[in-house]
């Protein structure tokens, strides 16, 4: 946590904000460019090692604008629509910086992945930035993992639920492609298995490291633990209900279920936040 609030005092005033919305784009020029010239992207765009050794380092750039592979412009609509979402929410919890950070750490490890595999075997396979995709909605799902979607337009499911499936998924591919670059006979097959397992986990590992640098190891702390049992003591019960407020917004835990409540240990004094305003409000410092 005190790692990545240096990291955002020193290099904050770089991030680039609503980035998702330029990612979006970025995504909507990759679609035309493949449905009007199918062999551009892989022939001049996409992430191949050996033509980056070559002197093609926008390669290194430009393989970011891969969108979801479909030819489906509805469907293309709708992942686009999905990610800005998700994306912009993400941005508006975190704030820009963070989430610069946690989307360009995954594009890094991509590119690593990609590096790695060629290094190892040769063969230049062009990763994209799909399963970097997928661990923002990871990220999403545990940001807000009581929101509710509904499924199929009808069944309605939290997030966190989602976010358990898409993980366990995503651990599946992982031991299923391991499994088939293995066994499989063919060279040529192994390393295609090899990448697309390596892709996934380069894309969990960026989960992890992120909210291993952004947690508030504090709230283990005997002194903190300690410092809210009293708060919570002296807080107003409504209904024998404890009430959380936020100290920007107003907002309540009783007339917002939906959210949950943060103590910040940078402030002076006892101020709890939403999830909304826990990583984005002014710390309160008694002079």
């Amino acid at each position: 946590m005190k790692f990545m609030n240096k990291l955002e005092r020193k290099f904050g005033k770089y991030a680039i904000k609503n980035l998702m919305l330029y990612i979006i784009g970025l995504y909507a020029l990759g679609f035309f460019i493949e449905l009007l010239t199918p062999n551009v992207y892989t022939q001049y765009l996409s992430l191949n090692m050996e033509m980056i050794f070559k002197g093609q380092i926008w390669r290194l750039v430009t393989f970011t604008i891969a969108p979801p592979q479909t030819s489906s412009p509805i469907f293309i609509i709708f992942s686009l629509y999905l990610y800005y979402i998700i994306g912009i929410n993400l941005e508006r919890v975190w704030g820009a910086f963070r989430f610069n950070f946690y989307f360009f750490m995954g594009v890094i490890f991509q590119i690593l992945a990609a590096l790695i595999i060629y290094l190892s075997t040769g063969y230049s396979l062009g990763l994209t930035t799909y399963y970097l995709n997928m661990s923002l909605f990871l990220a999403f799902a545990a940001v807000f993992p009581d929101m509710q979607l509904l499924l199929f337009f009808i069944i309605p499911i939290k997030m966190k639920w989602l976010g358990i499936l898409d993980g366990a998924l995503l651990l599946f591919n992982v031991i299923r492609y391991t499994y088939f670059a293995i066994t499989v006979p063919i060279h040529a097959y192994s390393v295609i298995y090899w990448a697309m397992a390596v892709s996934i986990i380069v894309s969990l590992l960026n989960f992890i490291i992120f909210f291993a640098l952004t947690r508030d190891y504090n709230r283990i702390n005997p002194k903190e633990i300690q410092r809210k049992k009293k708060f919570k003591a002296e807080t107003k019960r409504e209904n024998g209900r404890l009430v959380h407020k936020c100290a920007v917004c107003g907002r309540t835990s009783e007339d917002y279920p939906e959210l949950t409540f943060r103590y910040c240990s940078k402030c002076d004094g006892n101020y709890e936040y939403c999830n909304e305003h826990i990583f984005t409000h002014e710390h309160v410092k008694n002079k």
